[in-house]
C-alpha cells in the first residue's frame, strides 16, 4: 500500500494513493482545518510558534541552554512535554482531528535529545515522581502523553519515530520506550529521508533494524519525494517495502505519483528492477 504525506487537501484523493496523512499541525506551528478524507497528522511537541510566544516552554539542558532551531542539533524549536497546558492543547487538536476522522498521526513526540529536560518544571517533577533513574522517569512522561492520547483517538493511531533502531537509542534519546508504546499503537512510521536516494543500503539497513526492533506492532517507511529522480525514488520505494508494511511519499506528491505510474506500468509489461535488497 503507497500513501502521501501532505500539507494539500487535495492530494490525499489522487487515485494512486491509497492513504493520505495530512498535517494538521506542523512543527512551524502552523495549523489547518482537519479534514474527512485523511489521516490528520499533528506535530506534538515540535512547535516554533509556540517557542518563539513563550520560550519558557523551550526544554533547556543542566546548562540552560535550550531546545531551537538556532542550535545545533535541532531544525526546529521543542516544547517541552511535561507542560500540562501545552499537552491539554494538543488534546484539543487532537479532537478536533477525530471528528473530521477516526484515525490520527502523531509525529514529533519525545524529548529532543537525552540531555533534555532540566527545566523547573521537569526537575520538581522528577522529585516527586516514584523513579529514581531520569531516564525511567522520562519514558513514563512520555508513554503516559501517548497512551492519553490514544485514549481520545476511535481510529487507528500512528505514531512517528525518529529513524534510529539501536538498541536503547530511541529510549535514551526521547525517551521513547518501544516495548511499551507498542501496547498501545497500531502503527509506527519511520520516516527514511534523502535528497537523492543514489544509494540505499542505508535504507535498507535502518528499515531491517526497526524489523528487529519491533515485536508485533508494523511500521511503514516514509520517504522524502521532493525533487528526487524517479528513477531512484522507485528503487528506494522497492527497498523500503521489502521491509515496511506501506510505503508513504512526503510532500511532494506529482513526483510520488510520476514513481508509482512508472511502476505499476512496468509491472504491467513485465520488468523488473531486480533484487530490492541489492
Amino acid at each position: 500500500m503507497y500513501g502521501v504525506v501532505t500539507r494539500n487537501a487535495d492530494e490525499v484523493n489522487w487515485e494512486e494513493f491509497d492513504r493520505g496523512f495530512y498535517e494538521v499541525k506542523d512543527v512551524t506551528g502552523r495549523s489547518a482545518e482537519p479534514i474527512a478524507d485523511a489521516v490528520n497528522m499533528v506535530s506534538c511537541f515540535g512547535d516554533n510558534a509556540a517557542a518563539d510566544a513563550d520560550p519558557s516552554l523551550v526544554p533547556v539542558d543542566d546548562m540552560g541552554r535550550p531546545a531551537t532551531r538556532e542550535r545545533p542539533y535541532f531544525d526546529w524549536a521543542y516544547i517541552c512535554p511535561s507542560r500540562e497546558e501545552y499537552r491539554e492543547g494538543l488534546f484539543e487538536v487532537i479532537d478536533d482531528c477525530v471528528e473530521a476522522n477516526e484515525d490520527v498521526r502523531l509525529d514529533d513526540v519525545g524529548f529532543p535529545r537525552a540531555e533534555y529536560c532540566r527545566c523547573g518544571v521537569c526537575e520538581e517533577a522528577f522529585a516527586a515522581s516514584e523513579f529514581d533513574d531520569r531516564f525511567e522517569w522520562r519514558a513514563d512522561v512520555i508513554t503516559e502523553f501517548v497512551a492519553d492520547a490514544v485514549d481520545r483517538i476511535p481510529g487507528r493511531v500512528y505514531l512517528t519515530l525518529y529513524p534510529d533502531p539501536y538498541p536503547g537509542h530511541l529510549y535514551e534519546r526521547s525517551g521513547l520506550d518501544l516495548e511499551a508504546l507498542e501496547a498501545v499503537v497500531d502503527e509506527f512510521v519511520v520516516p527514511l529521508y534523502d535528497m537523492a536516494y543514489t544509494t540505499t543500503y542505508w535504507l535498507e539497513t535502518i528499515a531491517k533494524g526497526f524489523e528487529s526492533a519491533l515485536e508485533e506492532t508494523p511500521f511503514s517507511v516514509e520517504l522524502y519525494a521532493v525533487d528526487v529522480d524517479v528513477d531512484n525514488l522507485i528503487h528506494a520505494t522497492e527497498v523500503a517495502a521489502a521491509y515496511g508494511t506501506d510505503v508513504y511519499f512526503g510532500y511532494e506528491a506529482s513526483n510520488a505519483r510520476a514513481a508509482l505510474r512508472r511502476m505499476r506500468a512496468d509491472e504491467r509489461d513485465g520488468a523488473s528492477y531486480g533484487d530490492p535488497d541489492s
